[in-house]
């Protein structure tokens, strides 16, 4: 079944579902953005050091779901922009995720060799089923921060798609350290905390495929515009931050911590997580 298919065709019932969405997450972004990765943070290490019994320590239900959960204020604050040509993008994307991973299983290219440590969900051809769901996150997040970080720029082509890809390549820099650390996936080795450089010459390349595709297939019009309308989309951004950044810390993976930090303050320039976000200082 197509993407596009999933789509309702009612825009009544399309948009009344949206707004039930974004008002269930709009009630519950602290426990979303914060609570959900503190915890996250703290079960993986937990995990990765044999604190936590079978089948507890890297339980795959576990992950996926608690993934699912952070992701969703991306995904409802980008639904309602989602046309037919997006959602082909999005479909496009995601069978790219699937092939370019099983050459990287496969072959060791262009990431270097490497194989998962840890089921992230169920697995199929060494392979997370869910793979979209941790990989284009990435890609969005890093598209939607850029948006309202270059105002103007962001008009331009050019200097549009080299800022994504570089922060999708910093994203990187954060997520691979933390990873081989909690023992995700190993690469035998590498020079940046045992991960090779050679995954980030990899990561360039599906960077620049997977923002060229979102550029082209999205509304950058309709996008910025829901942007300014939605104030928790980039709280996924947020969760990316305080898990990835709290898992580096605890490594010791300082770079990779410094760079969490340059995305937080950059998440802090937009201006979004205010009193809002905290329940209590809510009126909640």
């Amino acid at each position: 079944m197509s993407v596009a298919a999933w789509l309702p065709d009612d825009p009544a019932d399309r948009r009344s579902w949206e707004a039930a969405l974004s008002e269930l997450i709009r009630e519950h972004r602290f426990t979303i953005a914060v609570v959900f990765p503190a915890v996250g943070a703290v079960s993986l290490i937990a995990s990765a050091e044999g604190w936590l019994p079978e089948p507890l320590a890297f339980n795959p239900l576990f992950v996926l779901a608690g993934v699912i959960v952070m992701r969703s204020p991306l995904i409802v604050g980008v639904l309602p922009v989602v046309d037919r040509r997006a959602a082909l993008g999005v479909g496009a994307l995601a069978a790219y995720s699937y092939a370019i991973e099983i050459v990287g299983v496969t072959t060791g290219w262009p990431y270097g060799q490497f194989e998962y440590g840890v089921s992230l969900g169920p697995m199929l051809g060494g392979v997370p089923v869910a793979l979209p769901v941790f990989f284009l996150p990435l890609v969005a997040n890093a598209y939607l921060l850029c948006l309202l970080l270059l105002g103007t720029l962001a008009d331009r082509a050019l200097p549009r798609l080299l800022s994504v890809i570089a922060l999708v390549l910093a994203m990187d820099v954060v997520l691979d350290p933390g990873a081989v650390a909690l023992g995700f996936w190993t690469y035998g080795g590498g020079v940046f905390y045992g991960v090779p450089l050679s995954n980030y010459a990899g990561w360039v390349l599906s960077a620049t495929v997977a923002v060229v595709v979102f550029d082209a297939t999205f509304d950058r019009t309709a996008l910025g515009a829901r942007l300014e309308a939605c104030e928790f989309a980039l709280d996924d951004m947020v969760s990316f931050v305080l898990l990835w950044g709290g898992v580096n810390a605890v490594y010791g993976n300082w770079l990779p911590v410094l760079v969490a930090a340059v995305i937080g303050a950059g998440l802090l320039r937009t201006d979004r997580f205010d009193a809002g976000m905290l329940p209590w200082r809510a009126g909640r």
